[in-house]
């Protein structure tokens, strides 16, 4: 194990001239401290983290506020706590998961008691109540989703609205005229999760505009009830031919209710889902999908609240807002419909 005086003799000052460097107890030019730092990397020795932030004024820990909600299916969420953690990692930062309910208050608890750097916040809810204490706080912060007010905040999301109108474009050109569209859980939207809303109201406003009839329903979260309200979807509206899906736990549960039915996709059924490459392999999920960038997300988060975190003129510049644009991964479940077969027959 490498020691404090291992670290003075690389840098070749006196054990306490070290220690001091990391403690900050003592005064030490910038360059004599430089000189230790250097020494510890080369040794690979890590300081105390009480005394690194003594001494550089940063802890090297990045706040995470992340909750599991029982109406979101939980590996998607994964994927985005992720997202953030392992390129935190990559840049050097260690992560603490907050998983509180009272968000607001806990993120005033953790900025407060400086035991972050920075924060980045998920679960973002259209008027979200951590939004308010998250500006006040001296530490900076990012967000992975939109809120309704994006002032004073850094903010990256999938753009929802250009994912909706993407995926009935694309039925459309292939000559599709009814679809389906199923949705994360009503309550979900109605808690503030914008995204829900935003992909389905732009996905019904395009289709009113290609004169596509869009049957729009919300879905459960997790199976047996997911897989009831696609059995009942497809019994509902046989003559749809497209599927599309906003809801991971449904893109999840699709290709046994599929199967249980005898439809064959694309010959019976188009289908398109949203959600990320990762998830796809992870759930051997068959179908064309717009990348839904989890690791993209967490990656522009972290990198810009690392950037605002080292350098006070990265305080000062103004706020990024970015919506990613989507992209469309063809895995070949789309095709022209078929008229010589009936679609949602009843289950076998």
């Amino acid at each position: 194990m490498v020691t404090i005086g291992d670290v003075a003799r690389e840098a070749g000052v006196s054990r306490s001239t070290a220690s001091y460097a990391f403690s900050g107890k003592r005064a030490i030019s910038a360059q004599v401290r430089q000189r230790v730092f250097d020494a510890a990397g080369r040794l690979g020795y890590t300081a105390n983290a009480g005394a690194r932030a003594l001494a550089t004024s940063q802890t090297k820990v990045i706040g995470l506020l992340a909750r599991f909600l029982e109406d979101e299916f939980a590996p998607a969420m994964l994927q985005y706590m992720l997202g953030v953690s392992d390129n935190a990692r990559e840049l050097g930062y260690d992560i603490l998961l907050v998983t509180e309910a009272d968000g607001a208050r806990a993120l005033r608890r953790i900025t407060d008691s400086r035991m972050v750097d920075g924060v980045v916040l998920l679960n973002v809810a259209h008027d979200d109540v951590r939004l308010p204490v998250l500006r006040a706080a001296p530490q900076p912060g990012a967000l992975v989703g939109l809120p309704g007010d994006c002032t004073g905040l850094d903010v990256f999301d999938l753009d929802f609205v250009a994912t909706g109108r993407l995926m009935v474009d694309h039925m459309h050109r292939l000559g599709h005229r009814e679809l389906l569209l199923v949705s994360q859980p009503e309550h979900v939207a109605t808690r503030g999760g914008a995204y829900v809303w935003r992909l389905r109201d732009a996905a019904l406003e395009r289709a009113r505009d290609l004169g596509i009839r869009l049957h729009a329903v919300f879905g459960e979260s997790s199976q047996p009830a997911i897989g009831g309200t696609l059995h009942g979807l497809l019994d509902a509206h046989p003559s749809a031919t497209g599927l599309l899906l906003n809801n991971e736990a449904a893109a999840a549960a699709l290709p046994s209710v599929l199967n249980a039915r005898g439809l064959d996709v694309p010959g019976d059924l188009s289908v398109v889902g949203r959600y990320s490459d990762e998830f796809a392999r992870s759930f051997s999920l068959p179908y064309s999908f717009v990348e839904s960038a989890p690791d993209r997300l967490g990656d522009l988060a972290v990198r810009q609240l690392v950037r605002r975190i080292g350098s006070t003129q990265a305080r000062e510049e103004p706020y990024v807002v970015r919506l990613l644009t989507p992209r469309f991964a063809d895995r070949g479940s789309t095709a022209a419909p078929c008229p010589q077969r009936p679609r949602g027959l009843g289950r076998s």
